[in-house]
């Protein structure tokens, strides 16, 4: 088995690339995973959610990007089971009295015009 011959090949993302002369295979000598947030930061922001603070407020306060906060809140949600189903229905329902009004506007267009 011969010893595979290997040369420097430019640099990526400011680390050394290499190639195989003999497979013709890249690689980086010392590859490091791309950093992440940590648990307890998850666990941060999960629970800013859950107290009812807005996703671009959490971004503001710890620094997450709001869109990464809505992908963790995803995730957790996988996670629950799913919803109790009663084997009788309820006898006693409760309705907000909120009234909505659903009609045409008088005018077509902005101030009055015909």
């Amino acid at each position: 088995m011969s010893v595979p011959h290997i040369r420097k090949n430019g640099k990526r993302k400011g680390k050394q690339n290499h190639v195989c002369v003999d497979c013709g295979r890249q690689f980086i000598d010392c590859y490091d995973p791309p950093q992440g947030y940590s648990d307890a930061v998850k666990r941060e922001c999960l629970k800013m959610d859950v107290n009812g603070m807005g996703f671009r407020a959490i971004e503001r306060v710890k620094g997450v990007h709001h869109t990464t906060v809505i992908y963790w809140v995803r995730q957790a949600g996988l996670l629950l089971p799913d919803a109790y189903e009663p084997e009788m229905p309820p006898q006693v329902g409760e309705l907000d009295e909120l009234e909505t009004f659903v009609g045409s506007k008088k005018t077509k267009s902005g101030a009055g015009q015909r």
